[in-house]
């Protein structure tokens, strides 16, 4: 090669990474020029790097904005959210699925079934879909400690939840063998129907049944603003 070519005739530089992840193509090397050394290892590397990093992403655009909600409702500020329709499949006379709902606490709804009441429930609709953070249950005929056992107690409650689109999704809650209302955490969005059925019940007997005084759903107050 003549000598005064040699400028001319210099390698490019390195090429952009983008070109040499995509590109298998290795240049020629020029005389007296020693070629690198490809290792298998720095290019299952380079993909796995780059697998990584298009997973973060993903993962990022798919639980980001679960995230915010969550953070949003961890910090808002709750208010009661009344149904637009109760109902059950049976109630002791007098004692209507209604009056679990008319923020009184002494007033009840019991199935009229004795011993566990194991299957009975409670269905609320809602007219339009509603985010529910919270829930309060009162069990027994009061919130009054002395009236606790005049009825046996709700112990383990299934909630099944149907969402605007029709899917159901389920939440357990456990309630302590106490008066007075008990606060649940019960986060779903979007949700038209909750029913609560019960599983197990507390101080059953042949000659007493599983009763409710209140049920209050709680959701963010209009005040959070957006």
């Amino acid at each position: 090669m003549p000598l005064a070519d040699a400028e001319a005739a210099q390698p490019p530089g390195r090429r952009p990474w983008w070109r040499r992840l995509f590109d298998r193509q290795q240049d020629t090397p020029w005389a007296g020029e020693r070629p690198p050394l490809r290792r298998v290892f720095d290019r299952i590397g380079t993909w796995a790097a780059a697998a990584v990093a298009l997973t973060l992403v993903v993962l990022a655009i798919l639980y980001v904005p679960d995230g915010v909600h969550a953070g949003r409702d961890h910090f808002a500020k709750r208010a009661p959210v009344a149904p637009d329709g109760v109902r059950a499949p049976r109630s002791y006379p007098g004692h209507q699925p209604l009056l679990a709902f008319d923020k009184r606490s002494n007033t009840w709804w019991g199935p009229g079934v004795s011993r566990s009441g194991q299957g009975e429930w409670l269905e609320v609709t809602f007219a339009e879909p509603t985010r529910l953070l919270d829930v309060i249950i009162t069990p027994g005929v009061s919130a009054r400690a002395e009236k606790l056992g005049e009825s046996a107690l709700p112990h383990r409650i299934k909630a099944t939840v149907t969402t605007k689109d029709g899917k159901t999704t389920t939440r357990d809650i456990t309630l302590d063998q106490g008066a007075g209302g008990q606060r649940r955490p019960f986060r779903v969005g979007e949700a038209v129907k909750v029913r609560l059925t019960i599983e197990s019940a507390y101080a059953v007997s042949g000659d007493k049944q599983v009763t409710l005084a209140e049920v209050e759903f709680f959701g963010r107050s209009s005040s959070n603003g957006v």
